[in-house]
C-alpha cells in the first residue's frame, strides 16, 4: 500500500472523537476519508482495533452502506423503503438503471454515477425519494429521474470541457 494511503488511513483512524473506538467506527472514518474502504486498508484497521481481518470483513459485508469499490463521481440513491416502494420507487429504479446502462446497483462504465438502493432515506413524507450526492429530491417520478441524470451528465461534460 502506498505510504500516502497508509497515512490517510492512519489519520482517519486516529482522528475519531468518540470514547469507544470500534471496527464499525473505524470503517465509517475510513469510508468518509476515501469514499469507500480500500481493500489494502483492511489489515491496518484490524491491527488498529485489535481485531482480526475476518472481523473487519464481517462488519463490511454485514452493512450494505460499506463499499470496497470506489464510487463514481456522483452517487444517486433510490429509496425503496415501504412508502417509496408503494409510491413508485421500483419504476424510478428501473428508469435510472436503464438510463445508466446497469442491470443492478453499481457504477456506470464511465465512472461518473454510482447507483445504490437504500432501504430508507428518512423522507417518507416526500416519497418517492432519491438522493443525489446526499441531496434529497422528493416526489420523484421516472421522468424527473431522467432529468436529474441528464443534469449529472451535463455537469460531467462541463467539467471535462473546463479541463481541456
Amino acid at each position: 500500500m502506498p505510504q500516502c494511503v497508509r497515512e490517510k488511513v492512519d489519520l482517519a483512524l486516529k482522528s475519531q472523537r468518540q470514547h469507544t473506538i470500534t471496527v464499525l467506527s473505524c470503517l465509517l472514518a475510513v469510508q468518509d476519508a476515501f469514499g469507500h474502504i480500500p481493500e489494502e486498508c483492511i489489515d491496518q484497521i484490524a491491527k488498529f482495533t485489535r481485531s482480526t481481518v475476518n472481523d473487519v470483513w464481517g462488519v463490511i459485508t454485514f452493512y450494505t452502506n460499506f463499499s470496497v469499490e470506489p464510487p463514481g463521481e456522483h452517487i444517486l440513491e433510490v429509496c425503496w423503503g415501504t412508502t417509496c416502494h408503494i409510491l413508485g420507487a421500483m419504476d424510478i429504479a428501473k428508469t435510472v438503471l436503464e438510463e445508466i446502462g446497469l442491470k443492478n446497483e453499481g457504477t456506470s462504465l464511465d465512472g461518473q454515477v454510482t447507483v445504490r438502493f437504500n432501504t430508507c432515506l428518512g423522507a417518507c413524507a416526500n416519497a418517492p425519494v432519491v438522493s443525489v450526492d446526499h441531496k434529497l429530491e422528493g416526489r420523484m417520478t421516472p421522468d424527473q429521474a431522467k432529468i436529474i441524470l441528464g443534469k449529472i451528465k451535463n455537469v460531467v461534460a462541463e467539467e471535462l470541457d473546463v479541463e481541456r
